[in-house]
């Protein structure tokens, strides 16, 4: 038995772990690249048949785990899509957008590049498009956490709450009584909306992210202050609030604790707008999914108290009603995605305020190397849709609100084995990450034998 590493090696996106067991081909994860710098790596061939690919399971749905579902449809994977519930229908909705993004973006590059006399097939082709992801749902196969999976007579495979976002996954695949652990990306506790991360007790292989694995979250109190902050200094600038958001989960939950705020009369009430049609979409699917939040959620939801609705909040679905945004002159708060401003409305509403010193913009997520969120965090002139800008704004970031455990939240699940690991693979990190959290676990484990993956390596497990 083998396992390939085709993703988030040394770097924080593009999962995809190919495990080989001589019985079946199982990919866990199947993940777009979207730092800068590796994108072109979506348009590569892929590095395995991917007919002889038996199942797909998804640990969640976030584009860095579940986007290149439709090119590896379109190139041939025919077999079946193990995820839970809400994996399967968020993950639908995110493709779709997707997919418009990645035509749009290659369209609007192959005419810059025109304009410019530049050559290059990368990425003026698009991945995929609608049709493309159309053809990936019926290979959904939807399963339940802790349900038992028998996908051969020697396979079985389990899914447990992640707490990461909604329907998240830590995945345990047992072949012949050997037991290997994905993570995926491992929540936290104590969050607003999602239950807590379940413990799993035993593993003889773990494969483990360690996105945030050198440092440690700010508490959410802590954050809730530092957002009530920004937003009354900001408005006393008669700027706005630009906040670049993840549409799955980050949003739902900004949505809460402004909603918090409000109802404490801590920030003034002014216009807010949701400006993605993704994030409406996966609100409504929260509501739908009670069963999958925490219990004080469930209530309010229940109660018709919605977290995720107040007064002056908007839903901006069209294009047009997105441009009127900018026309208006009193200080508002704009959500839009993209999370890391790689694609979507966000790049519009950073033109539109990027060079205002009375703006704030504010990162409430993981900003990854090579992305347009991590260049507005560390350069003062930064590129958007082909041109440059001066950042003149003012850069906020709130770590408290991260979906991903923090250093100790990482060890301390760790801790919770009964049975630990012989082999931990360490993932989904930069490699200075990496390497530092390596250091850790090697400090409390003397004799666990952790190894650090590069890309297209493979081994025997």
């Amino acid at each position: 038995m083998k396992i390939k590493f085709i993703g988030a090696t040394k770097n924080v996106t593009g999962s995809k772990f190919l495990l080989q067991t001589g019985e079946k081909n199982i990919l866990i994860d199947c993940g777009l690249f979207q730092e800068r710098d590796l994108k072109n790596k979506n348009w590569e061939k892929f590095p395995f048949e991917v007919k002889k690919i038996d199942y797909i399971l998804l640990t969640h749905a976030h584009l860095d785990h579940s986007g290149y579902l439709p090119k590896i449809v379109k190139d041939g994977f025919s077999g079946k899509i193990l995820c839970t519930h809400p994996t399967a229908e968020i993950t639908k909705i995110a493709l779709i957008d997707s997919a418009k993004l990645q035509v749009e973006d290659a369209e609007k590059k192959r005419k810059r590049h025109q304009k410019e006399g530049r050559k290059g097939p990368y990425p003026e082709i698009p991945l995929y498009d609608v049709s493309d992801v159309k053809n990936v749902f019926d290979l959904f196969q939807p399963v339940s956490y802790k349900e038992e999976i028998k996908i051969s007579d020697n396979i079985k495979v389990i899914f447990y709450d992640a707490g990461h976002i909604l329907g998240s996954s830590f995945i345990k695949i047992i072949v012949d009584n050997k037991e290997i652990v994905f993570t995926g990306d491992i929540g936290r506790k104590e969050t607003p909306l999602l239950k807590d991360p379940e413990i799993i007790d035993s593993a003889d292989i773990l494969i483990m992210e360690t996105t945030y694995g050198n440092r440690k979250h700010e508490d959410r109190e802590s954050a809730e202050k530092k957002l009530e902050n920004i937003i009354n200094e900001t408005v006393k600038r008669n700027g706005n609030i630009v906040i670049p958001s993840f549409a799955i989960e980050r949003t739902q939950e900004i949505l809460y604790h402004l909603k918090k705020l409000l109802l404490e009369d801590r920030i003034p009430h002014i216009l807010t707008f949701l400006d993605s049609p993704m994030a409406i979409e996966i609100t409504e699917v929260f509501k739908k999914y009670l069963s999958y939040l925490d219990k004080e959620t469930e209530k309010m939801i229940e109660k018709n108290r919605s977290p995720f609705d107040f007064p002056l909040l908007h839903f901006t679905k069209t294009v047009d009603q997105s441009k009127t945004i900018n026309y208006i002159k009193a200080s508002s708060i704009i959500m839009a995605g993209s999370g890391m401003c790689t694609g979507g409305r966000i790049k519009h509403h950073l033109i539109s305020n990027i060079e205002r010193e009375e703006s704030s913009i504010v990162f409430v997520g993981y900003q990854a190397k090579g992305t347009l969120g991590r260049e507005i965090l560390e350069k003062d002139r930064v590129r958007i849709l082909g041109n440059y800008y001066k950042v003149k704004a003012k850069i906020e970031k709130i770590e408290g609100f991260s979906a991903h455990a923090d250093k100790e939240e990482l060890l301390n699940w760790v801790e919770s084995f009964k049975k630990f690991p012989k082999k931990v693979f360490l993932v989904h990190g930069e490699e200075e990450v990496i390497e530092t959290f390596a250091s850790l676990l090697k400090e409390k484990y003397k004799n666990l034998e952790i190894l650090i993956p590069s890309y297209l390596e493979e081994y025997q497990i």
